[in-house]
């Protein structure tokens, strides 16, 4: 799945970046992990696996996920989806409990959009459901990891992804605080991220970021069928991109076969 997704970015993204400052921190093996991200966009969902993929692929990973949605997106649940009712409060119970025995096993991440809505990456407060706070509570010797995600158009038609994770923030920290404090902490350490990453997206910068994955560039079909031809005839190299030097910039992986 982590590799169809990839496949699916490549082919109708330009580019997933990450904020060089923002490299997710090292963290031992053993220690069980909480990503907690904004939801700006649909586009989440297949970010976030491609992300684990790249860069957590030594862990299990999992995630809460509407369950009407799931009813009819099945295959989540094979990559580590589980059901939670967005619509009674017996889905605080459902969160609670799956995260509990998640959490409990070694080497495994819990991520989630915290939100809980779609929401524009500029509006602020963030507004994090209050349920995050709890998991301190039933898994003491998590870190929670706060992950700012962003898209932009910048010089191609395709879109960008942009990420970038904060500074790990110890269980332990959080249980020293009352829950609304606990929750006031998340949410600063996550605004932060999200607006020193939006400063570099607004920057159009390519070099404050690594390139996770690069999609294709251009417009395709006959008109660069035909820029492709007159490349041929005059001897030049052919560049895809509105922007042949950003492209030689960017370090270019070519997709699985």
């Amino acid at each position: 799945m982590a590799r169809y997704l990839d496949r699916f970015v490549r082919r109708h993204m330009n580019a997933l970046r990450l904020a060089r400052w923002g490299v997710p921190a090292r963290i031992e093996a053993g220690t069980p992990l909480v990503v907690y991200c904004n939801h700006p966009a649909w586009w989440d969902a297949a970010i976030l696996i491609v992300i684990g993929d790249r860069l957590f692929s030594d862990r299990a990973c999992y995630a809460p996920f509407d369950a009407a949605m799931l009813e009819r997106y099945g295959i989540f649940r094979r990559i580590g989806a589980f059901p939670v009712d967005l619509e009674s409060r017996r889905g605080a119970t459902q969160f609670l409990a799956a995260s509990r025995a998640i959490l409990a096993g070694p080497g495994r991440a819990l991520w989630i959009t915290a939100q809980g809505r779609f929401s524009d990456s500029r509006a602020r407060p963030l507004g994090l459901k209050p349920g995050i706070v709890r998991l301190p509570e039933i898994a003491p010797t998590t870190l929670f990891l706060p992950l700012a995600l962003e898209y932009a158009f910048w010089e191609e038609r395709g879109a960008e992804a942009f990420c970038a994770f904060g500074a790990p923030i110890p269980a332990a920290d959080l249980l020293a605080l009352p829950r609304h404090e606990r929750l006031a902490r998340m949410e600063t350490a996550l605004t932060d991220t999200l607006d020193r990453l939006s400063a570099d997206v607004i920057s159009r910068d390519a070099g404050r970021f690594e390139t996770l994955v690069s999609g294709r560039r251009g417009i395709g079909g006959v008109y660069d069928g035909w820029r492709r031809f007159a490349s041929m005839l005059t001897g030049q190299r052919f560049e895809s991109g509105h922007r042949p030097e950003l492209q030689r910039a960017l370090p270019r992986q070519e997709p699985e076969t």
